[in-house]
């Protein structure tokens, strides 16, 4: 190993790009502040959403913004504390909602390529048992959103993936296992799902380490360039030197890019979960139960229900009435979530366009970037895998990088 490879951020993306780069030839160190594992990597719903063709920086999601707010029981939460992140936010989203065709087809591009990419991750980890192609569910409780959701379903891009209305079997376990009978649903029959993120997390470490890289629980306070290239400042004025640097590090990026005159408006889009580690229900799929806009995932080690979108300041506290609202539509549906449940809230890295910032930096020749990938970090985390290390090799890339640029955010273009 003649190069060394230095990636910012131990989250999904950044461990996946860490073994990406290992593979071809680099000597990788991993720089991870967090210690206990919260970032939103290790805490969504596990689910690989090839489905999610459409970005949410749509007017059809703009329009909708004022009923799913949380204040009218909806997930959408803005809050006035928050206001001077999201507001900017709202209004770079409202001037990505008019280059939405071009976003779709920058989102199926790389959601074209996931599960091949998640399959070739798994076997070269030894653990396939790690992804599940079982599909997930979505559920209707009234009969006009049963109607609506079906025909909202019908009319979207969803890429690779297909669905077919659930058949009477799968109703009839429903309606045993639910408190409300399901008025309506859909199965996707070919979407994924990580059976246990906690054993990824531990996987996807001890094959970095295993071939002699390096983790290290530091936090990189800036970057600075000189003589053409990046080095990361740690906490303390440590810095690092190396062939490649490459920025994952999730919703902190932002400010890392700042620190180098790069541009880059990502907002902490924070999301809330309830974990029961045991419970009572069956090896099922994950639901959507998109009336709650809450999913429901059976894991390996528990019972997990996940919900909100609240947009502010990384640092900002929890917001206790999330939880008690995931509390609500856990008990008004009957799942066996019981008090003991875990409680945990982290921030899903976002861009204003819902677009994934992936590419080389053009104030550095050694600096490469990869986050922003909003819902979507886990499901496409190794994509982005292989396009950093083409990226860091000088090799083509699986996909046209251009809508991934984060150049697309500086003034004038």
């Amino acid at each position: 190993m003649s190069k060394t490879a230095v990636v910012i951020g131990g989250g999904i993306v950044g461990l996946c790009s860490a073994l990406a780069l290992q593979d071809r030839g680099f000597r990788v160190t991993v720089i991870e502040a967090d210690r206990e594992g919260r970032a939103a990597s290790w805490g969504n719903a596990g689910h690989v959403a090839i489905e999610q063709v459409e970005p949410l920086a749509s007017w059809s999601m703009i329009r909708s913004a004022p009923r799913r707010l949380f204040s009218a029981g909806g997930a959408l939460a803005l809050p006035i504390r928050d206001a001077p992140r999201w507001l900017p936010f709202a209004k770079g989203m409202v001037r990505a909602a008019g280059r939405f065709e071009a976003g779709r087809a920058a989102l199926d591009s790389l959601l074209a390529r996931t599960m091949p990419a998640w399959r070739g991750l798994v076997a070269m980890l030894g653990e396939s048992a790690l992804l599940k192609e079982t599909g997930h569910f979505v559920l209707w409780e009234s009969e006009a959103s049963a109607a609506a959701g079906l025909k909202a379903w019908g009319s979207a891009d969803i890429g690779t993936a297909r669905f077919r209305p659930i058949d009477e079997d799968e109703r009839a376990q429903f309606e045993t296992l639910l408190a409300r009978r399901p008025a309506g649903g859909i199965r996707f029959e070919n979407t994924g799902q990580v059976a246990d993120l906690s054993k990824l997390a531990d996987t996807l470490s001890q094959a970095l380490q295993a071939a002699r890289g390096e983790i290290r629980h530091a936090r990189v306070s800036a970057l600075t360039i000189e003589d053409g290239s990046a080095r990361a400042i740690l906490e303390g004025d440590e810095r690092l030197d190396a062939d490649v640097m490459v920025v994952a590090a999730g919703a902190r990026s932002g400010e890392l890019m700042r620190s180098i005159g790069t541009h880059a408006p990502i907002i902490a889009e924070r999301g809330y979960h309830l974990h029961a580690p045991s419970a009572d229900w069956p090896e099922l799929p994950p639901v959507v139960f998109e009336d709650r806009s809450m999913i429901v995932t059976r894991f390996d080690n528990g019972l997990r229900a996940a919900s909100f979108v609240e947009l502010g300041d990384i640092d900002s506290p929890p917001d206790p009435r999330k939880w008690k609202r995931l509390r609500a539509h856990i008990d008004a549906l009957g799942l066996p979530i019981g008090s003991d449940a875990v409680k945990w809230m982290g921030a899903r890295p976002t861009l204003p366009d819902y677009l994934p910032a992936i590419g080389r930096s053009e104030r550095a020749s050694n600096l490469i970037y990869a986050f922003g990938h909003q819902h979507l970090g886990l499901t496409l985390a190794p994509i982005t895998a292989q396009i950093i290390g083409a990226l860091a090799t000088n090799t083509a890339a699986p996909v046209a990088l251009a809508p991934y640029d984060i150049e697309r955010f500086a003034k004038g273009r």
